[in-house]
């Protein structure tokens, strides 16, 4: 039966606003900051060898904070390299931010940027419309795939793109994270098939393994402090239930059964652990690198 519970993204002032919140409350950005430092510069040193150019498509570019490390690493990789960079964003608040934010950097000459104001999807359509054979180097999907309809699908084309020694990276919660739990528990009640997913790293290795497809993958530890969830009409708390359950104003529109039923997973061990005083939900997330198909 399909859900009456309104999803968070039909509202995009409320989601970014909750999802901004959510990135002063977790570690989630330090994470992600750690593995470009540490991890994507060996990734990314097979990418594209040889060539002057290298051609990178990001989707679900948001506002491009994690976009230009992850350009800044290629760069050190591949110093005297030009760099096409297509941006796919449907959220014209964060696309606007993003750009604002390149026309402030300076030496970032070496990029063209191509902005693209819509869905992974209608990205899709387009290209396979215009027949374009350009290929890619290197393509990004962070925090992304809950937001299509079909990630196996969505996986499939733009793994298509890459061109030889080509590199695809997802990046998504992790099936170990409260996250994981919070969704095998209550995604009947709380996922909107139609345009969120709950889908986690576990998920999308379960269907590569099943196809024998082969991946790397890594573990990011992160967590999220949740402690105002548990007042009563703290509106901080309310927003981030928001984003948790991606639910527009689950505090009051969730039948209350529901509403305690995941308040009470989101304190338990298997999601949260208390800290100090405070309630530290279990953000982990999870990196996914495939090649080229071969």
């Amino acid at each position: 039966m399909a859900s009456p519970l309104k999803c968070l993204v039909q509202d995009d002032e409320r989601y970014q606003k909750s999802f901004q919140l959510f990135l002063e409350r977790s570690s989630e950005h330090r994470c992600m900051r750690d593995f470009i430092h540490n991890t994507l510069p060996d990734v990314l040193a097979s990418v594209g060898k040889g060539k002057s150019q290298l051609n990178v498509i990001g989707v679900g570019s948001g506002a491009g904070t994690i976009d230009l490390e992850m350009l800044s690493q290629l760069r050190l990789k591949h110093p005297r390299v030009l760099v096409d960079n297509e941006v796919v964003e449907p959220s014209s608040q964060q696309l606007h931010k993003y750009r604002v934010m390149v026309g402030q950097k300076p030496d970032l000459d070496y990029i063209k940027f191509t902005w693209n104001e819509m869905t992974a999807s209608e990205f899709e359509e387009q290209w396979r419309q215009k027949n374009i054979t350009k290929k890619a180097d290197f393509i990004h999907m962070i925090q992304m795939l809950y937001y299509v309809k079909d990630p196996e699908a969505t996986i499939d084309f733009f793994q298509s793109l890459l061109d030889k020694n080509g590199k695809l990276l997802i990046i998504l919660v992790s099936g170990e994270s409260g996250w994981g739990k919070l969704w095998e528990t209550f995604r009947s009640q709380l996922c909107n098939t139609e345009i969120s997913q709950c889908v986690t790293t576990g998920d999308i290795k379960r269907l590569l393994d099943h196809r024998r497809v082969p991946y790397k993958s890594y573990e990011l530890p992160s967590h999220m402090d949740i402690t105002e969830c548990f007042t009563d009409g703290d509106e901080t708390g309310e927003l981030m239930l928001d984003f948790l359950t991606e639910v527009l104003d689950f505090s009051n529109t969730a039948p209350p059964e529901l509403r305690q039923g995941v308040l009470k997973l989101l304190r338990d061990p298997q999601c949260s652990v208390e800290k100090e005083g405070r309630v530290m939900f279990n953000n982990n997330l999870g990196v996914i690198v495939l090649d080229a198909l071969g």
